[in-house]
């Protein structure tokens, strides 16, 4: 039995060092401190909508706005430092905005209309749990294991499979291309209120340097439960271009409009 518990201590701490130098490869890929300095980001290109018969719902050309927040020194588990807001057509006048106060708003011409709970729930799990959030501001994080599960191939590409675990026990398993070292697949299992399991699926590539040796994905394809259900082309990203907290807020004099039904 003794014998069996140091064998198995020994492949666990093997599996970690392994897994941690998938990891310091694909952050120096990504661009290494430079990359984990991103103070924000604004993607502007082509983003698609599927239904649940992955027939096209939506089109159209969006700007994605991401800033990030300071982190908390010391590290928090399951800090969530980012504001998000994705604003579509030519005007940018329909846009959504989320940050890390648990709030989020559809803003149309008619006004500000608040996003459900699930909406935001499902946002801030999709967002603490992605890969880039996770190699840019959470790698410290107390709690934090990293566990390689071995190579793989994965639609024709050799990969190095890792789990990342924190310390709420969230499981985000992802595929790094073994030739250049970047991220090209992730895949995790949720849970909504009433116990449903859902799997997520976000696939990345063609990946271009915004920036200093920063790389960053410009197609993103996000499937559920097998279903393809949102894609964004983009066209440019700009690294750093100074977001103010205006962009992620309400005006005052915006128009609140209840609750959708």
């Amino acid at each position: 039995m003794a014998a069996f518990a140091a064998t198995a201590l020994m492949a666990q701490t093997t599996d970690e060092v392994r897994g941690r130098k998938v990891v310091d490869e694909a952050l120096a890929a990504l661009g290494g401190e430079k990359f984990q300095a991103m103070r924000d980001r604004v993607e502007f290109g082509r983003v698609y909508s599927f239904d649940f018969a992955q027939r096209l719902s939506g089109l159209g050309r969006a700007h994605i706005y991401t800033r990030y927040l300071t982190k908390p020194n010391p590290p928090q588990p399951g800090f969530l430092g980012l504001r998000e807001r994705t604003a579509y057509g030519k005007d940018q006048d329909w846009w959504v905005i989320f940050n890390e106060q648990k709030e989020g708003w559809e803003v149309t011409y008619r006004g500000a209309q608040p996003l459900s709970e699930e909406q935001l729930a499902r946002w801030r799990d999709s967002q603490i749990r992605n890969v880039f959030y996770i190699l840019h501001s959470r790698l410290d994080e107390p709690g934090m294991i990293i566990e390689s599960r071995g190579a793989d191939v994965i639609d024709n590409i050799p990969v190095e499979t890792v789990d990342f675990t924190d310390a709420e026990n969230r499981v985000t398993r992802v595929y790094f291309q073994r030739s250049t070292k970047l991220p090209v697949k992730q895949y995790f299992e949720r849970r909504d209120k009433t116990g449903l399991r859902s799997e997520e699926v976000l696939l990345f590539s063609k990946f271009r340097d915004i920036g200093g040796g920063v790389q960053w994905p410009f197609v993103i394809r996000r499937e559920r439960d097998g279903r393809k259900v949102f894609e964004v082309y983009s066209e440019k990203v700009d690294l750093n271009p100074g977001l103010t907290d205006d962009l992620f807020t309400l005006p005052a004099s915006m128009k609140l409009l209840p609750p959708k039904k």
